[in-house]
């Protein structure tokens, strides 16, 4: 039996990882929406948001550095949110795609 726990830790993947707007209209994927939704899960309680940044012309998931930057300085502004950024790391990326 576990010990009582008195805090909690909790992390919320706001974009999730290989989803698509195909499979939930509720996925962020502009810049602004990343940003709300990343602002509203600290609000309600999130200690962490998991990140990926998307196309905002599609949704699919990008390692663009430019796109990542476009919702991080609202975040950190308006939230003390501890921001875990990733790009997925999926076994059909090249080296130079993960990093």
């Amino acid at each position: 039996m576990a010990a009582p726990q008195s805090k909690v830790i909790v992390t919320c993947a706001v974009t999730g990882a290989i989803h698509t707007p195909t499979m939930s209209p509720y996925l962020p994927i502009t810049a602004q929406e990343i940003a709300s939704e990343s602002i509203a899960a600290a609000e309600a309680g999130a200690s962490i948001v998991h990140l990926h940044a998307r196309k905002p012309e599609n949704g699919q998931p990008s390692q663009d550095p430019a796109l990542f930057r476009e919702f991080l300085p609202a975040i950190a502004e308006r939230s003390d949110v501890v921001i875990n950024l990733t790009t997925g790391g999926a076994p059909n990326m090249l080296v130079e795609e993960r990093l």
